[in-house]
């Protein structure tokens, strides 16, 4: 019957299946291999190769990643659910699941996933801010088509050089238990992180539970002017577990309530060796009860060529916010008595012939002796206009002030986080803000049928202001203008978008580079 082209024209949607009250009877897997064969294309001597040396995802973990089964009454929203879930997987290029058999009140369900290459020995070089950063590397993404994750790599960049390990599952024990462990060693210190736990991993999810334990140790650097004017020690001991529970899903609302514990040591010390900065903070632990809240709304827009190329991403359009305060106490071990707390809200328009406006907006800080400290707030608005198939205008606005903050909190903006045509950290201050206007193309070139390539003209203008270290060459307003390549590589499990950008400065003075050359591996488009 599912066979049948004729059924197969007539086979209604999940919507109207659910509708009927239809039950789902046979689940099927039906896992691909990297490379079509069927596709003249692709049916060529190396991608053969590819798909003979890879080991496809096991039917088991693709499997236990769906929130339905058989014998379970179908849900159009749980089917739409799990095509989310599985897309979260980079070992996944894409994911189909479609009604295939409906009789007596049973409908058959076939889910249809693409593999990617997951075996990832790589060279890296970016440039971004005038500065270079180089690595090596050996991953693989989906270890004997198990869905676990192990890696190591070598890098070096403008902040520290070293070598990290690491090693992950999502899926542990045949379930949603998360497994992450990674051992760092740099030239300026270790750092090791270790997570287990079953999070919310559903929007109709009733319970979670974690703990995750972390120690680092760098040298942390205050900029002025883009250069280095102090450094010092911070040693970081870290701890946290929690417990959450959740009605789930109820006319499309999802509300989440968790307590939990968090430990935080922070150390800090001079180094004969390096430039005293202005100040070195005080050491601090903070022993911190709290209780969290999140409230969701379900509400995700599937688009194409936006932050990828030709891949399927999911918009989330819904209200979505998170809500945390904790009172650290010195009778549990801590430094001080702190409130301490932090909040995220986020929401999304879609607006007429396809646009989108999405936002978010956090706040953070603590609140001791009578006054805030550290508080940081800050917001960003995204708008996306597709005004043809290939092609997009692209807008973006950003905002972030501290109060009262520590040296370390003051805000950046340079080459690395936004402003393209300036060297890195060129300025530093209190408050920060940053405007930009792209018109991307997305590009029908396919070379070899594994890199997809688009291409963006950019338009960039900030500031960063107020506080100790504010720039005192340079301290207004600053533009740039530039174009660039973006290149997805489309089969590799770590498909992020290589930018490749040519910067040109605005309101540069004489010491600055006037043309930025900016490669570095983003991602989003």
């Amino acid at each position: 019957m599912a066979d049948d082209p004729a059924v197969q024209i007539a086979m209604p949607s999940f919507a109207e299946l659910e509708a009927a009250g239809a039950v789902i009877g046979e689940v099927r897997i039906a896992n691909d291999n990297i490379f079509d064969l069927d596709n003249p294309k692709e049916d060529v001597f190396l991608f053969r190769l590819a798909n003979k040396l890879h080991i496809r995802t096991r039917q088991s973990v693709i499997q236990r990643s769906l929130l339905f089964r058989s014998g379970d009454i179908l849900s159009a929203q749980k089917i739409e659910e799990s095509e989310r879930l599985l897309l979260t997987n980079r070992y996944l290029y894409t994911v189909d699941i479609q009604p295939v058999g409906w009789h007596d009140g049973v409908v058959d369900v076939e889910v249809r996933t693409r593999d990617t290459w997951t075996i990832e020995p790589g060279i890296h070089f970016s440039r971004s801010g005038g500065s270079n950063s180089t690595g090596l590397s050996l991953r693989e993404g989906n270890l004997a088509g198990s869905g676990i994750f192990v890696g190591y790599s070598q890098s070096s960049d403008v902040d520290r050089k070293g070598s990290e390990f690491e090693i992950g599952q999502s899926h542990a024990f045949g379930g949603w238990t998360q497994i992450d462990m990674k051992l760092a060693d740099y030239d300026d210190g270790k750092s090791q992180s270790f997570n287990f736990g079953r999070p919310f991993y559903a929007l109709d999810t009733r319970w979670a539970a974690g703990v995750s334990a972390l120690h680092d140790e760098r040298i942390e650097s205050i900029y002025q002017d883009g250069a280095i004017i102090g450094q010092y020690r911070h040693k970081q001991d870290g701890a946290e577990v929690f417990g959450g529970w959740s009605n789930g899903l109820i006319d499309g609302w999802t509300h989440r309530y968790s307590i939990g514990l968090n430990y935080q040591d922070d150390a800090y010390a001079n180094d004969p060796a390096l430039v005293a900065p202005p100040d070195v903070p005080a050491d601090e632990t903070l022993v911190t009860p709290f209780l969290r809240y999140e409230l969701i709304q379900d509400n995700y827009e599937k688009v194409f060529n936006r932050n990828k190329i030709e891949r399927p991403e999911f918009f989330a359009l819904g209200f979505n916010s998170k809500v945390q305060v904790g009172r650290a106490l010195t009778s549990l071990g801590s430094t001080r008595d702190l409130w301490v707390y932090s909040a995220k809200v986020s929401d999304g328009v879609q607006a007429p012939r396809g646009n989108d406006l999405l936002g978010n907006i956090t706040l953070s800080g603590r609140y001791g002796d009578g006054h805030a400290e550290r508080l940081a707030f800050g917001g960003n608005v995204r708008y996306y206009v597709p005004h043809a198939k290939r092609a997009l205008f692209y807008a973006a606005a950003s905002g972030d002030l501290v109060h009262n903050p520590q040296l370390q909190d003051l805000l950046l903006l340079g080459g690395d986080n936004g402003l393209r045509g300036y060297p890195l950290r060129y300025q530093s201050g209190e408050h920060r803000a940053l405007f930009t206007i792209e018109e991307r193309v997305y590009t029908d070139w396919y070379p070899f049928r594994l890199f997809r390539v688009g291409g963006a003209i950019f338009y960039d203008v900030g500031r960063a202001w107020g506080g100790p270290l504010q720039n005192p060459v340079n301290p207004g307003w600053l533009s740039d203008v530039g174009f660039g390549l973006r290149i997805l590589s489309d089969r590799s499990s770590f498909g992020n978008v290589v930018h490749v950008d040519l910067a040109f400065p605005l309101n540069a003075d004489p010491a600055i580079d006037s043309v930025q050359f900016l490669v570095k591996s983003y991602a989003n488009f």
